[in-house]
């Protein structure tokens, strides 16, 4: 058995950052489910537009929506929820022996909403209702306009996975559209015992920008390099625990509510003099999702330890980021930046994917 079986007996599920037509046509998330028993599925517009535009495998199908007329918008619309549909319904089974708690496939609304949440709510809702499954996740960014069309989508029943997550008070922020978006579900007489949420805060672009910072403070910063993101991670499983453990959450736990887990986002180490699995084996607990690339998931097979490690050393995580703050550096205003730039990163994958799309078909009109 390896590590990533292990981790079930902690409460931790692993789903998989990616997603392509080749992976699924050919068997591969299948056999993930079985070797690593995988539980679910994330996907963003950087991993579509990669999936997309390498390769031909999506080529017929741009080729058929070109003859009926679609534009690139709405070819990219049909092409991503396609390979949505169908992993869902390969994860179906997970589904339903969990009882609903895995089995998602995570998609994300047009990045270029994410400051607009009329814009962003009415692209949950065209999304929820395309794929029509009840194991979907709708993706939203956690800003500020992302926040009421978060408590809007699962006031309405719809799944949502909350994304670009890095700051502790921007999760509580987080979590707490969640418990409204139940109770104004509660006060309208409808089941919220259906309905799945997940935090996904990311964790390798905080060491990124803290360490940046750190260079300028010679031996004590050196001593704290690579230390943040995990600090920070494991005071956002301290505040979720606060959170839904608590009066917060009582009433709706006993109305049939889930937890909204916290799921941890951008393991891959940036740094290569850092341990390959360094967002993996400090953070495993329960009620929690590692959602993890190809090469993340080898290293963790071949070498990983699987214990239950997330909710230990609590105090040494409030040591890291009191260190940190003794330097001037504060990981919230960190996180604000990090937010921002990584709204702005999707933008600019899903521009280019639009772009790749349009690509495509000049090329499939000229064969034609």
């Amino acid at each position: 058995m390896n590590a990533w079986k292990r981790l079930a007996a902690y409460g931790q599920s692993l789903w998989y950052d990616n997603i392509s037509r080749g992976l699924i046509e050919r068997g591969g998330l299948q056999e993930m489910i079985a070797s690593y028993d995988l539980k679910g599925v994330t996907s963003n517009p950087a991993i579509f537009e990669k999936a997309i535009s390498k390769g031909s495998e999506y080529d017929d199908d741009i080729r058929s929506l070109i003859e009926q007329g679609k534009s690139t918008h709405e070819i990219y619309e049909k092409l991503t929820t396609d390979d949505i549909r169908v992993a869902c319904d390969i994860l179906h089974d997970v589904y339903v022996t969990s009882g609903g708690v895995d089995g998602y496939v995570s998609i994300e609304v047009d990045p270029t909403l994410a400051h607009t949440t009329d814009e962003t709510l009415a692209e949950a809702r065209k999304l929820w209702n395309i794929v029509d499954r009840a194991n979907v996740m709708i993706k939203i960014p956690g800003t500020p306009n992302g926040l009421p069309a978060v408590r809007a989508a699962i006031a309405e029943g719809i799944n949502v996975n909350i994304t670009l997550l890095f700051g502790i008070g921007n999760y509580t922020d987080v979590a707490h559209a969640y418990i409204n978006g139940l109770r104004d579900r509660v006060g309208q007489g409808k089941d919220i015992s259906n309905v799945h949420s997940v935090a996904s805060f990311f964790l390798s672009r905080v060491d990124s920008s803290v360490d940046k910072l750190l260079e300028a403070h010679g031996d004590k910063g050196s001593a704290l390099m690579g230390k943040a993101a995990v600090a920070n991670a494991k005071l956002a499983y301290e505040r979720y625990l606060e959170i839904f453990t608590g009066n917060d959450f009582a009433d709706l736990h006993k109305a049939g509510g889930n937890v909204q887990r916290c799921l941890w986002a951008s393991v891959s180490t940036k740094n290569p003099s850092y341990k390959d699995v360094m967002y993996i084996e400090p953070l495993v607990g329960p009620e929690t999702v590692s959602t993890v690339p190809d090469e993340t998931i080898a290293a963790f097979a071949d070498h990983g330890t699987a214990a239950r490690t997330l909710d230990g050393d609590i105090k040494d995580a409030h040591t890291t980021i009191d260190a940190l703050k003794a330097l001037g550096i504060d990981t919230e205003a960190v996180a604000a930046d990090l937010q921002i730039d990584g709204v702005k990163k999707f933008e600019d994958a899903f521009k280019n994917l639009l772009h790749v799309l349009a690509q495509k078909q000049k090329q499939v009109e000229l064969i034609a």
